[in-house]
């Protein structure tokens, strides 16, 4: 097959696209991108082309961008056009150059297709070919990125942008020998040549020099691609359903993990990493949770937004919680009330004639309670009498008796009468206000999480 029927084959394959859809193409006017609107027309797909100008390169920026502009014209398509202070934006950002192009152009890209919502596009096209596949494979296994980046560059990827790669099946030499056979025009990108760019030192230097040990190094990289990607899909499996036995989440929103049954879990820290990446956490902190595997309770480690807590024989995962508003008036006129992690649904009513033991229903004598009512986080010096005790007890005691952890203790919230606290919210109700025979009528309290 030639390669426009190779392509097209790509393309069905992988279902890429289809000729009714509405595509762009990131033209930079090199042969790959030229290469590609090549294609894409003589198949007959339906395709508007999108240039950035970085302003990197002077007069020579100015003619990519020019040439780009003709090339529309010659396929009768449209053109959007986009010049960037990439220097100012790198500088701004802290940012390599390399690295602020690509933020400042996928961003770009993006605008284009949020902004087309009569004539959408169904995603945008990407003339990346199987040589820079081979450079990415080996700048991942440098970088360390793991089995994910062994993978190389994906065929397509779906997120705030569906970008397509449909030329990856492809050599660059490939591709230059289909330019010249169809005498297509291209601009040449002189910093192609400069090594000081992370991947043109891979292209220029480093695999020729492993061509020079092992001649058939691409074509076997090519081929790990093919068996990185079959192994990333047993990996992700077996992952999933080390998960399966080992995390478990709670309504709450806390994930807890045994500490005997992670303990054994084997490769420990692999499927570590597995669990706690997702909350923010970096492969070096794996160390961290395998020495709370043998710490004792209280002890913890945090991500930006979460935290691993030691509580007795459970690692918890829970957020950071950063509460808007940390106490929240009662009036006797309101039905349902909301703070923090609560939702309060309140109502009066006779005495029932049996008791509701769920501790997230407070039954309370109405003649005790005056209002407003003052639901509040919890803090150190709170004390109540638990129903069924005479003596009163410091909530930081109570706490400790009902074995609650670290982040139950932060995330505790309790109810206030006349300054006096008569329920500690989805635990125990103050004795001094439980309903008995004298009482005619019952202040009902429903607590359940807010959404």
């Amino acid at each position: 097959m030639n390669l426009e029927e190779r392509f097209n084959k790509y393309v069905r394959e992988n279902e890429l696209f289809e000729q009714r859809h509405r595509l762009l193409v990131a033209v930079s006017g090199g042969v790959d991108s030229v290469v590609l609107c090549d294609l894409l027309q003589k198949c007959g797909y339906n395709f508007i082309i999108a240039h950035c100008n970085f302003n990197l390169r002077g007069e020579d920026s100015e003619m990519d961008e020019a040439f780009v502009t003709r090339l529309a014209e010659k396929y009768a398509t449209g053109c959007f056009v986009k010049k960037f202070d990439t220097e100012g934006y790198a500088a701004s950002n802290k940012l390599s150059i390399q690295v602020a192009a690509r933020e400042l152009r996928y961003q770009w890209f993006g605008e284009i297709i949020h902004a087309e919502k009569e004539n959408p596009f169904y995603g945008l096209l990407t003339a990346h070919h199987a040589d820079d596949n081979i450079e990415t494979l080996l700048m991942n296994f440098f970088k360390g990125t793991g089995i994910d980046g062994l993978q190389g560059i994906e065929t397509k990827t779906i997120g705030n942008v569906k970008i397509m790669r449909p030329l990856l099946f492809a050599r660059k030499t490939e591709l230059l020998a289909y330019a010249k056979e169809h005498e297509l025009q291209w601009r040449e990108d002189v910093s192609n040549h400069s090594n000081k760019y992370t991947r043109n030192y891979f292209r220029n230097e480093l695999i020729p020099a492993l061509q020079q040990v092992y001649p058939k190094v691409e074509e076997n990289l090519l081929d790990n691609i093919k068996r990185f990607h079959e192994i990333a899909i047993l990996y992700r499996q077996s992952v999933v359903n080390a998960k399966k036995k080992l995390v478990f989440e709670k309504q709450s929103g806390e994930f807890h993990i045994p500490v005997l049954k992670l303990k054994n879990a084997v490769p420990l820290r692999t499927i570590i990493h597995e669990i706690i990446n997702p909350f923010g956490f970096t492969a070096a902190q794996c160390d961290e949770v395998i020495k709370l595997l043998n710490s004792e309770s209280g002890k913890y480690i945090q991500s930006a937004k979460h935290r691993i807590l030691r509580n007795r024989n459970w690692l918890i995962i829970s957020a950071l919680g950063a509460i808007e508003n940390d106490h929240i008036i009662i009036e006797e006129t309101v039905v349902v009330a909301e703070a923090g992690a609560w939702k309060l649904k309140l109502e009066k009513s006779a005495r029932p004639v049996k008791i509701n033991p769920d501790t997230h229903v407070a039954q309370l004598d109405a003649r005790e309670i005056s209002f407003p009512l003052l639901l509040r986080k919890w803090k150190q010096g709170d004390y109540f009498y638990p129903l069924g005790m005479r003596k009163k007890k410091k909530l930081s005691r109570f706490f400790i008796d009902q074995k609650l952890s670290l982040n139950e203790k932060e995330n505790t919230w309790v109810l206030e009468s006349g300054k006096k606290i008569i329920w500690v919210v989805g635990k125990r109700i103050d004795d001094r206000c439980k309903i008995t025979e004298h009482t005619e009528t019952v202040l009902t309290i429903t607590a359940s999480t807010a959404k």
